[in-house]
C-alpha cells in the first residue's frame, strides 16, 4: 500500500479523530488510527470503545490496503514538518511504515488492522437533520452543568429528547441544570437517550461552523454525520431523572439587569466568598440589587450595589457564585431575567429575548444561609 497526501491537511484530520483517544488506553491497540484505503479515500478510524470519531480524506494512490498507525509518533512527526507532499509506504508482510518528505524519510513498526475494534454500525437507527449552529449552541450551553459523579451515572451525559418537530436538550448535576429547547426539526417519532459527556465536547470542536448535521439513533449508539466526519458515541444505559420536577413552575418575585455588569460584579465579590461554599448573598429590594458575601475564618467581606428592576417582595437569598459565573458565561445578550419565589427554592436564569425557534432555562439552587 502506498499513497501521496499533503501533511497539514493529513494533520487537521487526524487531529479531529484524535479526540476520540484515550491517553491511558485499556488496550495498545486502541493508541492508534486505523488506516482504510479504498479508491483514494484514506478513512481514518480513531477509539476508545465507548466513543469512535472517522473521517475520510482524498489521497493519491495506486493501491488499497489496511494498517494501523501508533496515534502519537504520526502527529508529533506531521505536526514538525511545513506543509508539503508526504508519501506513505506499507510492508504489509511486517506491518511497518516508511514516510518520506522533502527532508527525508522516518519509519516507524505499525500494527495489525485485525487487532483494531469493530466500531457499531447503523442498524435499525431513527435518523434527523440538525442545524449545525443550534447543535453547536446546544453542546456550549449544556456541557458545563453535567456531572462528573461516576455514583450518578445518567447525570455524567447530556439528555437528548426528540419530540417530532422539537429536541430538548438537558444537563444536570443536582445544584445547576440547563434546558435548551430547539425546533425547525422532523422527526416521525419521539425518543430520548443520554449522550455521555466526552463524545458531546467532541462534537462542540469538530461542528464549529458545520451547516447540518445528521443525527442517527438506535437503543445503543448515537451517529453524527457531518462533512466527510462521524462521530459515534454509546448511549449512557441509565434512566435520567425527571428533570421537570425540579424547575419551579410559580416564581411570583422577578430581576432583570444587565448580564456583564452582574457577572463583573460577581467576580470581585467571589474573591471574599468562604472558599468552601462560594456563597454570595443577594440582597433585593425594589429598586436595587446588593450583592456581598463574607469569610468569618479570614474576617474577609464585600459589598457592592447594582441597579436593577426587581418586581416581588423583599428579598434575601444565597447561592454559589461559581455555578453563577459559569451560567453567565455561556449566557448571551445584554441582558437577563432572573425568577425566584422563595429563598429555599431554585433560582431560574433566562435571557431577556429569546432567539426564534428556541428556548433555554438555566436552574440554579440556592446555598441555604446560616443565620
Amino acid at each position: 500500500m502506498k499513497f501521496d497526501v499533503s501533511s497539514s491537511e493529513l494533520l487537521s484530520v487526524l487531529q479531529v479523530a484524535s479526540g476520540s483517544i484515550n491517553p491511558n488506553p485499556v488496550l495498545p491497540i486502541l493508541e492508534d488510527f486505523l488506516f482504510d484505503l479504498k479508491d483514494n479515500n484514506l478513512t481514518i478510524t480513531a477509539t476508545d470503545l465507548e466513543t469512535s470519531i472517522i473521517s475520510s480524506i482524498e489521497v493519491l494512490s495506486a493501491d488499497d490496503g489496511k494498517i494501523a498507525v501508533p496515534a502519537r509518533i504520526l502527529l508529533d512527526t506531521l505536526k514538525a514538518l511545513p506543509d508539503q507532499p508526504i508519501t506513505f509506504t506499507l510492508d504489509e508482510e511486517t506491518n511497518g511504515i516508511t514516510i518520506k518528505s522533502s527532508y527525508g524519510e522516518y519509519k516507524l513498526a505499525g500494527d495489525s488492522p485485525a487487532d483494531f475494534p469493530e466500531i457499531p454500525e447503523e442498524k435499525d437507527i431513527t435518523s434527523i437533520t440538525l442545524p449545525g449552529d443550534s447543535l453547536h449552541k446546544a453542546i456550549t450551553k449544556t456541557i458545563f452543568a453535567v456531572s462528573n459523579d461516576e455514583l450518578r451515572l445518567s447525570m455524567t451525559g447530556v439528555y437528548a429528547q426528540v419530540d417530532f418537530n422539537k429536541i430538548i436538550f438537558v444537563a444536570t448535576d443536582a445544584h445547576k441544570l440547563v434546558k435548551y429547547t430547539f425546533g425547525n426539526i422532523s422527526s416521525e417519532s419521539t425518543s430520548s437517550f443520554i449522550i455521555p459527556k466526552k463524545g458531546f465536547n467532541l462534537l462542540k470542536n469538530a461542528t464549529s461552523g458545520v451547516e447540518e448535521v445528521k443525527m442517527s439513533f438506535n437503543k445503543k449508539n448515537v451517529f453524527f454525520d457531518f462533512n466527510e466526519t462521524k462521530v459515534v458515541c454509546r448511549l449512557i444505559d441509565a434512566k435520567y431523572p425527571d428533570y421537570n420536577a425540579v424547575i419551579p413552575v410559580d416564581n411570583p418575585n422577578t430581576l432583570a439587569l444587565g448580564r456583564r455588569d452582574f457577572l463583573n460584579s460577581l467576580k470581585r465579590i467571589a474573591i471574599y466568598a468562604n472558599k468552601t461554599t462560594n456563597q454570595v448573598i443577594l440582597n433585593l429590594t425594589n429598586a436595587s440589587l446588593t450583592i456581598s458575601a463574607q469569610d468569618l475564618d479570614f474576617s474577609n467581606e464585600a459589598t457592592e450595589q447594582l441597579s436593577c428592576e426587581y418586581q416581588g417582595d423583599p428579598m434575601t437569598i444565597g447561592f454559589n457564585a461559581k455555578f453563577l459565573l459559569e451560567m453567565l458565561n455561556v449566557l448571551e445578550g445584554d441582558d437577563i431575567v432572573i425568577e425566584l419565589s422563595t429563598p429555599n427554592r431554585a433560582g431560574i436564569l433566562l435571557p431577556s429575548e429569546q432567539e426564534e425557534g428556541e428556548n433555554l432555562l438555566m436552574l440554579v439552587m440556592p446555598v441555604m444561609m446560616s443565620n
